[in-house]
């Protein structure tokens, strides 16, 4: 691939894992709705949309108890159980070598920049765009604009949306960028099913193919 006019990155299982708040913060709902719990397999298989996508669906009448539920339990864990994917500091540094770089994330917006802010992470993109902030949330197009509204650049094939399910890619397509899938996709029916435009096996890889850009 040549050199991306941009960078935009998803953020849960892409460049950071923080199932264990999110895992808490749905059984703690569930919990409270006297409804199963997820185990850490279900929660990846299952979480891909936005809340306020996804709760209506789930809890009925009661969605917005069931966001207050879920999002007091998040904030209580999200911090001190938040740790970077494998490769994901070398691949931002050497994204940020060549193109203006921000991250699109169907985590609510304010939980999305705390994380950002606490892993000293902030001062590489030029947006962190978060459920919420935009119309829609992914697989809308509408969040992925937004982010590119603010960095200035304008969508084509030429900007890169970087995430780890078939929904990211969908969104990327729906913006009319390129599709970058990070890893397997092995939570999510695989490469074949989110059929990316580029597969990385990971943050090391990834940087590995920036640093060749850079150099060329």
């Amino acid at each position: 691939m040549s050199r991306p006019a941009a960078i935009l990155w998803d953020w849960d299982n892409t460049l950071v894992d923080g199932w264990a708040a999110i895992e808490a913060g749905l059984n703690a709902t569930f919990r409270a709705f006297a409804m199963a719990e997820w185990d850490r397999a279900t929660v990846l298989a299952r979480v891909r949309g936005s809340l306020r996508d996804t709760f209506p669906a789930m809890f009925g009448a009661e969605w917005e108890r069931a966001r207050d539920i879920f999002y007091a339990e998040v904030r209580r864990h999200h911090l001190a159980v938040l740790a970077p994917m494998p490769g994901a500091v070398a691949a931002i540094r050497a994204a940020g070598g060549i193109a203006p770089q921000a991250v699109v994330s169907n985590k609510q917006g304010p939980l999305l920049r705390a994380e950002a802010e606490h892993l000293g992470w902030s001062g590489h993109f030029g947006a962190l765009v978060g459920a919420g902030d935009a119309a829609r949330d992914k697989p809308d197009a509408a969040p992925l604009l937004m982010a590119l509204e603010r960095l200035g650049v304008p969508a084509s094939p030429a900007v890169w949306y970087v995430g780890d399910t078939a929904l990211d890619m969908q969104a990327a397509r729906a913006a009319g960028c390129r599709a970058v899938l990070l890893g397997d996709a092995a939570h999510d029916g695989g490469v074949t099913a989110a059929a990316p435009d580029a597969v990385f096996a990971d943050g090391h890889a990834l940087q590995a193919h920036l640093l060749g850009l850079a150099k060329g």
